[in-house]
């Protein structure tokens, strides 16, 4: 049995395929919690909506998506949905799958920073003539912003790991390029370090991002609560 190599896992730190891996979960991600973002935006106006249809739609997509395994989920859509005549790419499989997973987190996000405005705020607005989509626009959803958006970076960077799980299907990222290195060099120790550092890396950047994000929001704001206290 070969122990740990410091010429290995040089050679694998900036390997090509590694680097190409990493950017391959960075798209993944951003597409997938884009996806998802429009998809639970959608889902938590389904589940606010005093329509008992519309609301049990709601109800019975976050029940399925959020009630079963990702993994099951991703292998129904690439291996299970071309028994009925429906064959998708690998890359479409991984988007739907994680975009559509992802999309029943988001609108329990949405829904619950929705709720939190104070209702005095939106019966105000409409007492003043305010239409509900202006509504929404102006008063519901700035504010709402402050409360989703830590929540939501904070699935960006589950994401980040999460999107390994495309790996059973051939999604060729991180992990999926590093189970192919390791079964060709047979360095598997150097090599997983190497992905883990990855995405440490990628986890640790993303942090930093978000908390310039929620710093932000919650600086904005405060500066429209002074102001309204000012007034």
């Amino acid at each position: 049995m070969n122990g740990w190599s410091w010429s290995s896992f040089g050679e694998y730190l900036f390997h090509p395929l590694m680097i190409y891996g990493a950017w391959t979960t960075i798209w993944l991600t951003a597409a997938s919690v884009t996806i998802g973002l429009v998809i639970g935006l959608i889902i938590a106006f389904l589940l606010l909506s005093k329509n008992p249809i519309f609301h049990g739609i709601g109800k019975f997509y976050i029940w399925v998506w959020r009630g079963t395994p990702l993994l099951a989920q991703l292998m129904i859509i690439y291996t299970g949905l071309p028994l009925i005549g429906l064959k998708l790419s690998v890359v479409v499989s991984a988007l739907i799958g994680l975009g559509l997973n992802e999309g029943a987190f988001l609108a329990e996000i949405v829904r619950a920073g929705i709720i939190s405005i104070n209702k005095g705020q939106t019966e105000a607005s409409r007492a003043l003539g305010m239409t509900s989509p202006t509504l929404m626009r102006l008063i519901v959803i700035p504010q709402a912003f402050r409360f989703i958006v830590p929540a939501v970076g904070n699935r960006i960077n589950g994401m980040l790991k999460m999107s390994s799980l495309a790996s059973v299907i051939s999604m060729e990222e991180l992990l999926r390029q590093s189970q192919m290195l390791t079964q060709e060099k047979f360095a598997v120790l150097e090599i997983f370090i190497v992905a883990t550092l990855y995405y440490l890396s990628m986890t640790t950047v993303w942090g930093q991002i978000q908390g310039r994000i929620e710093a932000y929001y919650g600086r904005a704001y405060s500066e429209i609560r002074l102001s309204a206290e000012a007034r």
